[in-house]
């Protein structure tokens, strides 16, 4: 099959592409960059790229003409951003996701898979929640209120017919992570974290390869019309820091545990602080907020229905922390 692709060098679009390159599908995949290491990785591995972004109607046209399935996996992903940056996301993950469904749509493709988010759910208000749960909660985040804009727009395209499988995973870790619960990983690892920290919430987690196995059942197994989250199960944030305690590296001790309403106006001062010093913020308003949600979403449908199994949340961090020092000790691999 022929497969167009958006956000081939992201996270989790990378080993994306080469799980689906090793079975036997041709990519085209979407770069911005085709000079970079991350592009060039993918071109080596026999992987075709087009130039542009989810922007350029014109681009997306003509390299999805002739695919017989589309996987659109583009998003920005930051949290604490000033108003530039938040243009920015809506520009990618509202606009571009319109762009790349609908043209998907007119040009007929077969099969589409979107790849939004648990959170376009919301809070799960105490309970493990399924793909019925309506949210009862507003974003906490830009990145949740643009991806539940695009998640509606997706929405809307199935209920008008289009062949369009939705995938919903919960927050997607293993090694190289770059958003910042990865950031704070690798300072642990590295003995760097200082001895505070916040969070009452409970948060869902998937690692990477089982999100990649999950998209690629999603892509070519997934019922045209379902949703499906992708899941290994909650933990809540103080039990997260106590597996991370389990393992090699620092904050074997922690002093103080913030409550909500300091950590977020402490955050709030540490956003700009961090921006002068030309840094993308680690610690920001948002991530205090989502710290202190409850977001307890199951993958037994995709389980189910799609012939996956996830690993526990607990060994998925376990997973990634040994990566991680992995990588911090130059042994390499994932």
């Amino acid at each position: 099959m022929q497969v167009f692709l958006t956000g081939a060098t992201g996270f989790i679009g990378g080993p994306l592409v080469n799980a689906l390159l090793v079975r036997g599908h041709r990519v085209t995949a979407l770069v911005r960059d085709p000079a970079s290491a991350a592009a060039q990785a993918l071109q080596a591995d026999g992987a075709e790229l087009v130039v542009g972004d989810v922007s350029d109607r014109e681009v997306l046209r003509t390299a999805m003409t002739g695919a017989d399935m589309v996987l659109h996996a583009a998003g920005h992903y930051e949290l604490g951003l000033n108003k530039a940056g938040r243009a920015r996301m809506t520009q990618t993950n509202v606009n571009g996701t319109a762009n790349t469904l609908g043209i998907a749509r007119e040009l007929r493709v077969k099969r589409i898979l979107y790849v939004s988010t648990a959170f376009v759910f919301g809070q799960s208000d105490g309970r493990l929640r399924d793909e019925t749960w309506v949210r009862s909660s507003p974003p906490q985040s830009h990145y949740e209120a643009t991806k539940s804009e695009a998640h509606e727009l997706a929405l809307a395209l199935q209920r008008a017919g289009a062949p369009l499988v939705i995938a919903c995973p919960v927050a997607v870790i293993g090694p190289g992570d770059h958003s910042n619960l990865g950031r704070l990983a690798r300072l642990y690892v590295r003995n760097l974290l200082p001895p505070v920290s916040f969070g009452e919430g409970t948060v869902s987690f998937v690692h990477r390869e089982d999100a990649v196995a999950g998209l690629l059942h999603c892509l070519e197994r997934g019922q045209l019309g379902e949703t499906y989250l992708l899941s290994g199960g909650a933990l809540p944030v103080r039990e997260v820091f106590k597996i991370w305690q389990t393992t090699p590296g620092g904050l074997q001790f922690i002093w103080w545990w913030m409550p909500r309403w300091w950590a977020v106006r402490y955050c709030a001062v540490l956003e700009p602080l961090q921006r002068l010093f030309g840094q993308t913020p680690l610690f920001s308003a948002d991530l205090a907020r989502i710290a202190f949600m409850d977001l307890q979403f199951s993958g037994a449908k995709a389980e189910q229905d799609l012939q996956l199994k996830f690993r526990s949340p607990r060994q998925a961090w376990l997973d990634t922390l040994a990566g991680e020092r992995r990588a911090l000790l130059g042994l390499g691999g994932p």
